[in-house]
């Protein structure tokens, strides 16, 4: 009789052992399949910002370029910006149209307040970009304060 309920002692702490070694197991393998699925969305989302270093050094050549079109009047100059925004297009920037929008902090930084109508965009200083809808360089603006222009 002991014996027999040693033996069913041992039994059940070792369909115990048998069930926590299979919650553990189960445990461990959820956190893997969760660790694959979050490294599969850090690769996505690597791919969908690489770019980002490489935009950024390229969008102050286009500023240039357009800084020198308002000085000279060829066809060439305009086809390269054309070229170079259309290609950075392609690659999910788009720029952020400021003027006479509302000021959104969150795409624009006001350098300067000057008469105009009040938190209208009056003149963009530089433009801003996104990449993917993710901020890239924000726009600068002057803001209106409310104050009728003279």
């Amino acid at each position: 009789m002991k014996e027999d309920k040693l033996q069913k002692d041992k039994i059940e702490t070792l369909e115990k052992k048998v069930e926590e070694l299979e919650e553990c197991w189960k445990r461990a393998l959820a956190d893997y399949k969760n660790l694959e699925k979050r490294v599969e969305e850090e690769k996505g989302s690597w791919r969908f910002f690489a770019n980002e270093g490489l935009i950024r050094r390229i969008l102050p050549v286009i500023d240039n370029l357009e800084r020198l079109k308002k000085h000279i009047n060829d066809k060439g100059l305009d086809l390269i910006i054309n070229e170079m925004t259309s290609g950075l297009k392609e690659f999910g920037v788009e720029q952020i149209h400021s003027e006479q929008a509302e000021f959104d902090p969150m795409k624009m930084e006001a350098v300067e307040m000057v008469d105009g109508e009040k938190n209208k965009v009056v003149e963009t200083v530089s433009k801003g970009y996104l990449l993917n809808k993710k901020l890239v360089r924000p726009a600068i603006v002057k803001v209106g304060n409310g104050q009728k222009e003279a």
